[in-house]
């Protein structure tokens, strides 16, 4: 089994997501026999953000770029980002490192496409609603992608780093976001919604939410066992 990288801290919940996630699904997948290595370096959450709503993105390479080099110090094969908004410099750092890193918007477009969404909605921090990032592997796959309008964007932005990156999760930010989604169905005719915020599912999942909805956790979590336990 290849020894998968992370870089963590992004924020630290969904760390915690990824790290327990891929350790009971291999475990399940192996009949209780394996589970894998695991190295995560984590970075500092608030100087990691600060460099992206000041679009110091020169900083955020460097900064990441340093976590990912010392993934593969310590001989990671499967390395890869725990948080969507860090992909806004996701080609610089592909620059950074020998090992290609594994993408989460490619992960959830390939997802997207194979289920024959034609239109899709797309939440998550500000930056990944209103940047190309997260969107264009679905556009260049022929999947047209909505976002909430702005002062919904605003909302779902604060809930997420306010309340959410800190583990609270409330009844009341549950209703709005599935009034957005309901409003973006009727409004927009979207066919799915991706949670494009990878603490998102900490309150949104098919059980609760009104439309089919993509998360983009458990999907790249499953392209990274799947790269994981590849001969």
């Amino acid at each position: 089994m290849k020894k998968i990288g992370l870089v963590g801290g992004t924020g630290p919940e969904s760390t915690l997501m990824y790290y327990k996630k891929l350790n009971d699904e291999i475990d399940r997948l192996t009949g209780g026999k394996a589970m894998p290595d695991i190295a995560i370096e984590s970075v500092d959450f608030h100087r990691a953000w600060r460099y992206v709503t000041d679009g110091r993105y020169d900083l955020l390479t460097d900064y990441l770029g340093e976590k990912l080099r010392s993934l593969e110090k310590v001989d990671s094969e499967v390395i890869s980002l725990t948080a969507v908004t860090m992909h806004v410099v996701f080609d610089e750092l592909n620059e950074k490192i020998k090992s290609p890193i594994v993408s989460i918007p490619k992960a959830v477009s390939e997802e997207v496409v194979s289920k024959g969404i034609k239109r899709i909605g797309l939440l998550g921090t500000i930056f990944t609603m209103e940047k190309e990032y997260m969107k264009k592997d679905l556009i260049d796959s022929g999947v047209e992608v909505f976002v909430p309008n702005e002062d919904e964007r605003k909302l779902i932005g604060k809930r997420i780093y306010e309340e959410l990156e800190r583990g609270i999760v409330k009844d009341s930010t549950l209703k709005e976001l599935t009034d957005i989604i309901n409003r973006m169905k009727e409004d927009d005719g979207i066919e799915g919604v991706i949670l494009g915020c990878t603490e998102l599912p900490l309150i949104l999942d098919q059980e609760n939410c009104p439309i089919t909805c993509f998360d983009a956790v458990e999907i790249h979590i499953h392209k990274l066992i799947e790269l994981a336990l590849e001969d």
